[in-house]
Order: C-alpha cells, then sequence, then structure tokens
C-alpha cells in the first residue's frame, strides 16, 4: 500500500506537470484527458472540459504525486486542492478504511467500480483532509 499526494490544478495541470517534470528530471508524464476517458451518453462532456487534464502522475524520488485540473463548474480553492489517495491491492482494507472515514465526515463518492479501478471511492474526513481510495490490480498504467 502507499499513500500518494493529489494534486488538482483550475486549469493549468499540463503547465504544472511539466514543470515539475523538467525541475525533477523524470521521465516525460503520461497525461489522460477528461475528452479520452469513457463518455456516459446521458452527461456529454462540456467542450472546455474535453482538453483538461483527468490524470497524470509523476515519480518524484521514490514518491507518486498525482494531478489532475478540476473539472469545469467543481470548486477551486488554492491551497485546499491537495488530496491523500490510498492505493492498495486489499479490497476488504480499502473497504474498513473508507467507512472508518466517513464516519464524521462527507462522502463525495461511494466505493464503486470504475473504468480504470474494481473499486474506487472518494471521502472528505471529520477533520477536513480529502481521501480517494483506490484498489490497485497491478495493471495501474498511469
Amino acid at each position: 500500500m502507499s499513500v500518494d499526494v493529489y494534486l488538482n490544478f483550475n486549469g493549468n495541470t499540463r503547465e504544472a506537470v511539466e514543470f515539475y517534470a523538467k525541475v525533477f528530471k523524470t521521465e516525460a508524464p503520461n497525461i489522460m484527458t477528461f475528452g479520452e476517458s469513457p463518455q456516459h451518453p446521458d452527461y456529454p462532456l462540456p467542450e472546455e472540459a474535453k482538453n483538461l487534464v483527468m490524470h497524470t502522475r509523476l515519480n518524484i524520488d521514490g514518491s507518486n504525486v498525482m494531478f489532475s485540473d478540476t473539472f469545469p463548474g467543481m470548486p477551486f480553492i488554492e491551497g485546499n486542492n491537495v488530496t491523500l489517495a490510498l492505493v492498495s491491492k486489499n479490497m476488504d482494507d480499502l473497504k474498513s478504511w473508507f467507512e472508518q472515514l466517513k464516519d464524521g465526515g462527507t462522502v463525495g463518492m461511494e466505493l464503486q467500480e470504475t473504468f480504470w479501478s474494481k473499486l474506487y471511492g472518494q471521502v472528505t474526513d471529520k477533520f477536513g483532509i480529502h481521501w480517494q481510495l483506490n484498489y490497485d490490480n497491478g495493471e495501474m498504467a498511469m
């Protein structure tokens, strides 16, 4: 299991991640945009979201740092744009942690299957810390 930091930006993720890749001399980031993700026919993707970064990450001196743009219309507050991401190969642990973290907190997304993970969810705990919990089947490409 790892606990990774997840940074959100307000439309300038690509610029930020390319800057950090240069500063820390990492490999070029593999960037996935919202427009490249599978689309739900009942929820058309706004044109202004298509080129925004949905997900990318860098390995900075042994630590994963992940990045994304906020979706248009979602709140963005500089300073509150950091999330801790729990990545585990143990679904039972993820379920237990999620249940405990949501006690007194707020669920942003219930644990569920997504196109990138068999189990993923988001919760803000009672202390205001934002968490993403993600199952790692050993095939994570990004």
